[in-house]
């Protein structure tokens, strides 16, 4: 994938990593260090780039494969980012596939407690290697918390891993993936693990099976965690329940277990829709309802999306795929009427549907309805600022972009807590704020996405990193697609930055492929365009 760290890198440079493609997140990326910035929901900063009052932290994930330890490892680290903690994650699977080259594996007796001379050498070069990067990491380049993703296998190697950490001042919290629900893990080996040419052309179930037995030949020796004198967090059965022994918790610390109490790692996907516009002047005060035109829209959207999801599971079952039925879907949407009476469709066919007053849209103040020489006669020093720092800056009695992701922490746990799939009808300026969580988009890069309104974004959740699609609303009338007029128009200055969903392959059958025809669905606002524009 183009975020992961790549194998020839990973051996030969320690502290280099790729920058992700426009369409897949960014949690990997390495943020620019020449030009500083703060994360979305970040609160304040400091002069050593640390947050919390907390120091450095090892965060060592514990487990044997097809756990979900990557899922977990990469879920955390965006949710630190996003509060602004100094996070990386650094996968020893990556390490492993540098340093045996590709398509090469391990010796069998590579995880053997009484592993011959040289795979016992080969483990001590791929395990200095990794640390040698952390200890890179956490001393020359400020970070605050690594993630340390691997088997970790034994007590007697976990005590001795936290007793090296703490010769460096770095404190160890260790978090466990304990699987005993066969289902769980038979699907995790299904989405993660199969790829590999010695399961081709096997049945999916069948192939699944064979790869949890040669986890059970390979890694004989498993101990799960029972140690007192340790920090630890043990999530069982994809957070079912979880337990923690607690020695010397911080407050980061605290922090971390509270997400995880909210965390799984089951499937499941989640959609963006705009709601559909209303006839009247649908200024933020009057909160209008829908028009003919936007009630044509919400059925338009909800067939399409359904129809959807139902080819994806046909294509599913036709490449051998599980013939189960599809999740069910639940529809969130903000406690205004347009977004309610979009979500109307789907309620009346029986979808459960929950209104979030977190989910309102952004607060444009005094400034609604002004035209752009308006503002910048009235209020030239808040313009100025506006160009400067658009995700920052408010303009009187608004909300900032960043006021929004603060206000929207809640549903961002809830969103992390659901276990359906899940569609969000809410204002342009939400669907911004969460697709900047889901993908870990930069703070200055959320207020230039853009989501046009005949399309419908997908967001689908693997291993290493989130992945966005797009399904076309097909025969909408064109004015439709904009979004209605603006609320405040001063233009959000160009970034560079390019569309998040820009070169994605085709999307479900029957919905297009993507060509530079069409319009990008979240391509940056040009400087004829209002970041807070109407929905």
């Amino acid at each position: 994938m183009d975020t992961l760290l790549t194998a020839e890198i990973a051996a030969n440079s320690p502290r280099y990593r790729r920058r992700s493609s426009t369409f897949i997140d960014g949690v990997h990326d390495v943020k620019d260090d020449k030009s500083p910035h703060m994360a979305p929901a970040q609160l304040y900063s400091t002069m050593s780039g640390r947050l919390f009052h907390s120091g450095r932290i090892a965060i060592v994930l514990v487990g044997l494969p097809a756990r979900g330890k990557t899922h977990i490892s990469v879920s955390l680290s965006r949710y630190l980012q996003w509060l602004g903690v100094k996070t990386r994650v650094f996968h020893l699977g990556d390490y492993r596939r540098a340093t045996m080259g590709a398509g090469v594996e391990v010796p069998e007796d590579y995880f053997f407690i009484n592993a011959s001379a040289p795979s016992v050498m080969l483990r001590q070069k791929i395990l200095k290697k990794c640390r040698e990067d952390i200890y890179a990491w956490l001393n020359h380049e400020n970070g605050q918390v690594a993630i340390y993703d691997a088997v970790n296998p034994l007590a007697g190697g976990r005590r001795s891993l936290a007793r090296e950490f703490a010769k460096h001042d770095v404190q160890t919290l260790f978090l466990e993936s304990y699987v005993t629900d066969q289902r769980i893990l038979e699907e995790n080996a299904r989405s993660v693990k199969i790829s590999s040419p010695d399961f081709v052309d096997m049945n999916p179930d069948e192939a699944a099976k064979l790869y949890l037995k040669r986890i059970d030949m390979k890694i004989p020796h498993f101990e799960t965690m029972t140690e007192d004198d340790l920090n630890f967090v043990k999530m069982i059965n994809a957070g079912e329940s979880i337990e923690y022994n607690n020695v010397s918790f911080g407050y980061l610390s605290h922090r971390i277990v509270f997400y995880l109490m909210n965390l799984h790692i089951k499937s499941r996907v989640t959609f963006f829709a705009r709601a559909g516009t209303s006839n009247q002047e649908d200024l933020y005060k009057t909160d209008a309802s829908l028009g003919d035109e936007g009630k044509s829209y919400a059925k338009k959207m909800m067939d399409t999306l359904l129809a959807h999801r139902e080819s994806e599971r046909a294509n599913l079952i036709a490449a051998g795929g599980s013939d189960a039925p599809l999740k069910p879907l639940t529809v969130w949407t903000s406690t205004r009427k347009r977004t309610v009476e979009t979500a109307d469709y789907f309620k009346e066919k029986g979808f459960r549907v929950r209104q979030r007053s977190q989910m309102s849209q952004l607060n444009p103040g005094d400034c609604e309805k002004l035209t752009e020489n308006a503002i910048r006669r009235m209020y030239p020093e808040e313009v100025d600022k506006h160009e400067m720092d658009p995700y920052h800056h408010r303009y009187p009695r608004a909300e900032s972009y960043h006021d929004l992701a603060v206000r929207l922490e809640p549903i961002i746990l809830e969103l992390e807590r659901e276990q359906n799939d899940l569609l969000i009808i809410a204002h342009e300026s939400v669907l911004r704020v969460l697709y900047g969580y889901l993908m870990a988009c930069d703070a200055m890069h959320i207020p230039t996405l853009k989501f046009p309104r005949n399309q419908i974004i997908e967001i689908i959740p693997a291993s290493y990193q989130n992945e966005a699609k797009r399904v076309y609303i097909p025969d909408l009338n064109p004015s439709l697609i904009p979004g209605s007029p603006e609320d405040i128009r001063i233009p959000v200055p160009p970034s560079g930055f390019v569309s998040p969903l820009s070169g994605l392959g085709t999307p479900a059958q029957g919905y297009g492929t993507p060509t530079g025809e069409k319009s990008n669905p979240l391509a940056r606002v040009t400087s004829q365009e209002n970041p807070l524009s109407k929905d």
